[in-house]
């Protein structure tokens, strides 16, 4: 009998995999344990994830490790969450370029603390030649913030002459959104059993294919985004045509 990963088709891989990465909180209560303690405990869910779409071939991974409206969470909680992403960030460059995984971030990076945002953007220029896969911190990040900050960016290049509105596109908009240069996600993942976006890639998710788990991210390993992947290789995507002719 074929593993999980036999299974794949890696000539039909989604090529952007974005993932909700949710539960830790329950978790910890399950384990008796404060909320930190599920955080501490989701890191290895996101070294597994990261290795096993690099060694398939997925090109790009986008996390959402921190939202706007995370910052009304307790603030216990919030100064321990971005202590450990400071120290995280710091002791996973190592495995990141081992693994030729490039770090980008994207969300109101100007928003977290000065340490964090300085340890990020060492971590992003130290992994900046890597070219196996890219992996994307959403931090600070919402989909609506994301639109708004475009609006006002494109509203500000219309006004300065450097834009047309009978020129904005589809494309054009693509273009101003923290994430220009990327594909939109082929796959979005979301663990814990909750089966909403939560105001993530609002834009980039018009077509995307939605997974849901029940299981909590701190327990989410390889086999876990495998199976993901094989759920997604059968389902057909249709963007609007009918089934007859995408069979021409």
């Amino acid at each position: 009998m074929m593993n999980r990963r036999e299974q794949i088709d890696l000539e039909r891989l989604p090529k952007h995999i974005a993932v909700i990465m949710d539960g830790n909180g329950r978790w910890a209560k399950e384990h008796g344990k404060p909320r930190l303690f599920g955080h501490q405990n989701a890191i290895t869910a996101v070294r597994e994830t990261a290795e096993a779409a690099a060694e398939l071939g997925v090109s790009y991974l986008t996390l959402y490790a921190f939202s706007t409206e995370n910052w009304n969470r307790p603030v216990l909680e919030v100064n321990g969450l971005m202590a450990l992403l400071a120290s995280t960030i710091r002791t996973e460059v190592a495995t990141l370029n081992k693994n030729n995984i490039r770090l980008n971030a994207i969300g109101d990076l100007q928003s977290l603390p000065k340490s964090n945002y300085e340890h990020l953007q060492q971590a992003i220029a130290n992994t900046s030649g890597n070219t196996r896969m890219t992996l994307t911190l959403a931090l600070s990040y919402s989909g609506r913030w994301d639109i708004t900050q475009a609006a006002r960016r494109m509203a500000q290049d219309a006004a300065s002459g450097l834009l047309k509105p009978q020129d904005i596109e589809q494309q054009t908009i693509d273009t101003y959104l923290s994430t220009s240069g990327m594909p939109d996600p082929e796959l979005l993942v979301r663990t814990s059993g909750e089966e909403r976006i939560s105001n993530f890639l609002l834009w980039q998710l018009a077509y995307s294919e939605l997974y849901f788990t029940t299981k909590y991210w701190p327990d989410f390993r390889k086999d876990d985004l495998y199976d993901a992947i094989i759920d997604y290789q059968h389902r057909e995507r249709r963007f609007g045509k009918t089934s007859e002719q995408l069979s021409k």
